[in-house]
């Protein structure tokens, strides 16, 4: 791949489901409005980050996994 991981594992794991629920959650209690949509989407980028193990936002601010918290 062109990118480096930048979620990991633990953190891949609960946008993974945090985003299913977050996802399905819009649609049951938002309905097929265009707000439960929105909330949806984020739901959805949440589990593809989860999956992908990489995060645009945290690529922005130069987040990586290999660096140790100060």
């Amino acid at each position: 791949m062109f990118y480096r991981k930048n979620v990991g594992p633990k953190e891949r794991f609960a946008r993974f489901i945090g985003g299913a629920v977050m996802a399905g959650a819009a649609f049951v209690w938002l309905g097929f409005t265009p707000l439960g949509w929105l909330v949806a989407a984020g739901g959805v980028t949440g589990v593809l980050t989860g999956m992908v193990g990489f995060c645009p936002a945290c690529a922005l601010v130069s987040r990586r996994l290999d660096e140790t918290p100060r």
